[in-house]
């Protein structure tokens, strides 16, 4: 049985992500109240794809550290926090493997365009 802790230890990393994600994009109101989506500031594409390439690099940089840590024995690191890692980077970069995936068939539709 799941105990108490662990839900309260749950939610409150849901919350603080979600704090990240409103921090992250300020004009976007994530509120499950009002369901509205406010106006994003536009970013350059390229600018944006370039920090998702950046944020996915320091994800998968990070889970390696963590994991040379704890086969190097550092106590502090945990097993669960090791395997957490290699997911969350696991995940991200299988999402922008799809983004790139699409991009490529985007281009390769409108390149078959007529002209």
């Amino acid at each position: 049985m799941i105990q108490r802790t662990d839900i309260n230890s749950v939610l409150m990393q849901m919350r603080e992500i979600k704090a990240q994600a409103q921090l992250q994009i300020p004009n976007v109101n994530f509120s499950t109240k009002d369901s509205q989506i406010q106006e994003v500031q536009k970013a350059d594409f390229g600018q944006l794809l370039k920090t998702a390439v950046d944020k996915v690099n320091e994800t998968q940089m990070a889970s390696k550290s963590l994991a040379t840590a704890y086969e190097k024995g550092d106590p502090a690191v945990e097993l669960t926090q090791v395997m957490i890692s290699l997911q969350k980077s696991s995940l991200a970069f299988e999402a922008m493997a799809q983004v790139r995936n699409r991009l490529v068939s985007a281009y390769e539709d409108i390149m078959k365009m007529p002209i």
